[in-house]
Parts: C-alpha cells; structure tokens; sequence
C-alpha cells in the first residue's frame, strides 16, 4: 500500500462552501448529534434498569439504541468540527478507519433491524413457541451474529479500498470518507472494484426483502386475530416498519449501484447518518406505553433521590 499510494490525506469538501450555511449547518448537527446521544442513551438506561423491559424486544432495542449512538459518532463530530475549520483534512488511516466505521456500525444495525423483525415474527405468529424460541441465549448470539455480520462486510469495504492507488487529486466531495468518493479518487479503472463493493453491499441490505416478506407473513397471520390483537400486533410492528423503511430506503438508493451522483449522495447520507438516529428514539418511546411508562418511573426514582438529598 506504501508503494502505491502517495496521497497521505484527504480533504473534506462537505456539505457547503458557503460560511454563513456552514455556520448555520455547525448549530443545527450539532444539535441533532447531541439528540442522538440523549436520545439512544436514555433508551440504553431505561431498557437496562427496568425489570419490565426484560423481553427479547427491548433487549434488541437497547443494542440499536446503542448501534446508533456509534454509527453517528463515526461521523458527525468531525462532520461538525469541518463546519468551523478551515483546512478539511483527514488522514489516509483516519479516512480508512471511518469508511470502516460507517460499514461497521451500519452493517450491524441492519442485522439488529432483521433480527428484530424475527422475533415479531415468532412472537406473533408462533405465540406459544416464543418462549422456547427466544431464549436469553439465543437473542445473545443473534446479537453477536449481527457484529460479525457487520465486520465482515465492513473489512471487505475498507481492504477493497486500501487495495486501490491514490496519486491525486486528493478532494473528497463529501462530508465522511466512503466507497464511491474514493473510488472516483483512484488513479485506476475502479469499475471491477466498484462492482465487487456493490455486492458486497447487497448482502446486507438483501436484508430488506427478508423483512419485507416476514411482515408479510405477519400481516397474513393477522388476518384471524380479534381487533384488539389486531391493534397490539400494529402497535409492536409499526414502530420497527418505520425504522425500516428511513433506514433501508436511503442505503439501497446509494449504494445498490456501481455509480453515483456524488450531490445527491451527499444529502440522502445525512438521511440515514443523521437524521434516522435522531428518529429513532422518538419512534420506539412514542409509541410504545411500556417504554414510556418506565421512563416516567426511572425519572420518578431519580426526583425522589435528589430531594431525599436534599
């Protein structure tokens, strides 16, 4: 890699070029990133000191909470450091290491977001089987399945990439380091690698058509539950549709093809680093009573300490 690659940093472009948006976007993803990190961090709390939230669900939940506070940490705070700098760079290693990051994390949530759908699956279409099925042991190594799925498909993207030479130019049109800018960076043909990496991408995100038909499944099996099922089955599947669909939809436009427009590309991945992460735990707490119910007595134990203290 030393031999063929002269480039020893990258500079950011970013969002804008303009300082008054740059200054406007640095408090507004500033905000959003600090969102992000309560966010996910109050639903890691609440899922891990309630005795109530001790199912299968929540135990997945509290993971992607936790996914989603590192897959965003990948990005914005340099994203956001880039707002009030004047020299953009990143180095070679640093760029690598955060294209890893980005698959890293990313690929993980998207097997957490399968393996949850799975359980709604079991737990409303297999009721009497759930327990025996979704053991604590079970849901243990679907989570480790779900970081090795992410691993090795982030290694493939990052050695795949490495692999390539970078003589210049050296200016990423982008705001983080990931496949496509980089391989319109390379003093190479890129179209093998850019093909490769494509389906390197569509294992996970192959993902989306096994949830698709799983709700599917689930949607069918409904047909034979009371109203009231109905509405609880809704209730429990509607929230993780929803993630679903901000999450898979903007992935699948950028990176289920071997080229892209860098622009659009730009702002669809605000989408999904950005601005899902902060949705999320809007979308499980409101509309889920249980959740809520053990935050509002998680912040009832924590008053009653403070003036106990006092």
């Amino acid at each position: 890699m030393e031999n063929t690659t002269r480039v020893k940093e990258f500079i950011l472009l970013g969002l804008s070029v303009n300082e008054g948006v740059e200054k406007i976007c640095f408090v507004m993803f500033l905000f959003f990133y600090m969102m992000i990190v309560a966010g996910n961090l109050l639903i890691v709390i609440t899922v891990t000191s309630s005795q109530r939230l001790n199912s299968p669900m929540y135990f997945f939940l509290c993971y992607l909470s936790f996914v989603d506070i590192c897959y965003s940490s990948v990005t914005a705070p340099k994203m956001i450091a880039d707002f009030l700098a004047e020299n953009k760079t990143i180095s070679f290693a640093g760029c690598i290491a955060q294209l890893f990051g980005v698959h890293f994390f990313g690929g993980t949530e998207i097997y957490l977001l399968t393996v949850m759908a799975y359980d709604r699956y079991v737990a409303i279409c297999r009721p009497l089987h759930y327990t025996t099925l979704m053991t604590r042991r079970v849901c243990g190594w679907m989570v480790i399945g779900s970081w090795v799925g992410g691993f090795v498909h982030s290694i493939v993207q990052a050695l795949l990439t490495t692999q390539l030479p970078f003589c210049g130019p050296n200016k990423i049109d982008h705001y983080f380091c990931d496949v496509h800018p980089l391989l319109q960076l390379a003093c190479t043909d890129t179209y093998a690698v850019g093909i490769v990496a494509v389906a390197n991408s569509g294992i996970p995100l192959s993902c989306f058509f096994i949830l698709l038909m799983s709700y599917v499944v689930i949607l069918g099996s409904l047909k034979s539950q009371t109203p009231k099922g109905w509405r609880r089955a809704l209730s429990t599947c509607g929230s993780h549709i929803t993630v679903v669909i901000l999450f898979f939809g903007p992935c699948i436009f950028i990176y289920i093809r071997p080229s892209s427009s860098l622009l659009e590309d730009k702002a669809v991945a605000v989408f999904y680093t950005i601005i899902t992460p902060v949705l999320n735990p809007l979308i499980y707490t409101l509309r889920n009573e249980e959740v809520k119910s053990a935050m509002r007595k998680l912040w009832s134990r924590k008053v009653g300490r403070e003036s106990r203290k006092l």
